[in-house]
């Protein structure tokens, strides 16, 4: 869904100075488009994996000092943009969960369809790996992880399994892990909807990276970054991600204004515009080319009204 995320900020990006935020850098591939397609635009860049910066940067090398690398987690937005003395941005960009990188190197223990430390950390430099998550836990709170972040409905019969198991032996690899789901879910529920894993990894990866909590400032935080006639655009990836974004673009969007006014004072104006219908979703022939896009759904919306704190502060 690159293209539509190019035409849609596409309007904003088009003037001489403009500052394009790529939020969730990865290997750099967005960076990229959006500083070729766009090319009198800078381009900001956050990610937090020391790895990814590093890969990014060597691809994003021959665009020189239109191109800045800033190794953040993606709600640090504001402070990034206050330390490069940026005041507001035209265009941000977010592509939600796990980059292709990070599935596709084993030892970061993200894919369950092969074994490899249970770590799932973004950043490796620090936090709690989900092997320690899955050994120290109470199984109340693990519980509560798999249902809310997993919507897993047999976290219960997961997390027996697990507590006993974690008692014979710590929790290490991924492959364990797997078969010990298999093992505990019915067997009317391993017949549809994939690997009966997928929900407990995306529940622990949630979990060890704080991914919904770090979203639910982030989205605000880019929302107040924009100028007037600014645009983002948020890929996301399942629907508690979704469901987040949605929330914030529809208040956004929203009068305040109390009820009953006769006429609406600019103060109470929605500061948003939506851009899409609902959530758009991928082609089939997308899918086709990158089955990992399947579940991607997008959003955008554009910032049409500065807020009362923003005109206060205008000098």
């Amino acid at each position: 869904m690159l293209q539509r995320c190019l035409d849609l900020l596409s309007p904003a990006l088009t003037e001489p100075g403009a500052v394009v935020v790529d939020a969730t850098l990865g290997l750099g591939g967005h960076s990229e488009a959006l500083l070729a397609n766009f090319p009198q635009a800078r381009l900001v860049a956050i990610d937090r994996d020391p790895a990814a910066l590093k890969l990014a940067g060597e691809r994003l090398a021959p665009y020189g000092d239109r191109a800045t690398l800033v190794h953040a987690v993606y709600d640090e937005l504001p402070d990034v943009l206050r330390r490069l003395a940026i005041p507001k941005v035209q265009g941000i960009l977010f592509d939600l969960g796990v980059s292709s990188m990070q599935l596709d190197e084993a030892e970061r223990g993200f894919a369950y369809a092969q074994d490899a430390p249970l770590d799932m950390r973004m950043n490796q430099d620090t936090g709690i790996s989900a092997a320690e998550v899955l050994n120290t836990y109470p199984p109340g709170e693990l519980v509560r992880i798999l249902r809310t972040y997993g919507e897993e409905k047999f976290a219960r019969k997961i997390v027996e399994a697990i507590v006993r198991e974690r008692e014979r032996e710590p929790f290490r690899n991924s492959a364990r892990l797997v078969e010990l789901i298999r093992a505990a879910l019915p067997q009317a529920a391993k017949r549809t909807g994939g690997n009966p894993a997928k929900r407990t990894f995306q529940a622990l990866r949630i979990e060890v990276n704080g991914e919904l909590s770090v979203l639910e400032r982030a989205i605000p935080a880019g929302v107040g970054a924009l100028a007037v006639g600014g645009r983002i655009a948020v890929l996301s990836y399942h629907s508690l991600e979704d469901r987040l974004v949605k929330q914030v673009f529809a208040a956004g969007a929203s009068s305040t204004a109390p009820p009953g006014l006769p006429v609406v004072p600019e103060r109470y104006q929605p500061r948003l515009r939506l851009l899409t219908r609902g959530a758009e979703l991928p082609t089939e022939a997308e899918i086709a080319v990158n089955r990992r896009a399947a579940p991607a759904r997008l959003r955008a919306a554009e910032r049409v009204r500065e807020d009362a704190h923003d005109q206060r502060d205008a000098p």
